[in-house]
């Protein structure tokens, strides 16, 4: 049974993913991309997560699944294990975020990102008029109780991938409803509130 992705960068995620690849979902959460690509793609691999109630559901969705904190890396995946490694809204909350790119690209052949861009507009307004950080709807928790702890801005994040050796295969930037629009493509540093790329490594 295919099952439908509710959230659209999850469904972009998903278009990126070749049919029977091997894929490797950190921060997997309660599997639902996992098991969306295990039905409509016939996809092989697992998924990561930290939390016991996402594991649980995992397991119950049918999904092989780690419990592993990934700040302590990948050490349980040998290199080039995968065709796609995945980490979805998570890359923000890593303590090492370099060293947690670099594992990926260890382990996998692609890597695919999501994170929300704190340079949207309505950051850089908070920040400039209120003088506080932001809350918007991507960012919704106070600075002192967000898992967030190494925000960065689309500038920022392809900044980092060059300077690891990375090049980027594609980047999509998408508004608060997580759908890509024209004024979005045109200003993604501005106007995107979660961005998304593949990368490799050169």
């Amino acid at each position: 049974m295919t099952t439908t992705l509710q959230r659209p960068d999850l469904a972009i995620v998903a278009d990126w993913i070749k049919p029977e690849s091997r894929v490797l979902d950190l921060g997997c959460g309660d599997g639902t991309l996992m098991q969306h690509l295990q039905n409509s793609k016939q996809v092989n691999g697992y998924g990561v997560d930290i939390a016991d109630s996402d594991i649980t559901q995992c397991i119950q969705r049918g999904i092989n699944v780690i419990q592993m904190d990934l700040n302590e890396g990948l050490s349980e995946f040998d290199d080039n294990s995968f065709d796609h490694v995945v980490l979805t809204l998570t890359l923000q909350s890593m303590h090492r975020p370099d060293l947690l790119l670099k594992e990926m690209m260890r382990v996998g052949t692609e890597g695919i990102v999501t994170f929300p861009n704190f340079g949207h507009w309505k950051s850089r307004l908070n920040l400039a008029l209120g003088g506080r950080m932001p809350l918007t709807r991507s960012l919704p928790n106070e600075w002192y109780d967000t898992p967030n702890i190494h925000l960065c801005t689309i500038s920022d994040f392809e900044q980092l991938c060059h300077h690891l050796g990375f090049t980027i295969m594609e980047r999509q930037a998408v508004d608060h409803g997580h759908k890509s629009r024209l004024r979005v493509k045109l200003l993604p540093n501005l106007l995107g509130e979660i961005a998304l790329y593949r990368f490799q490594r050169k």
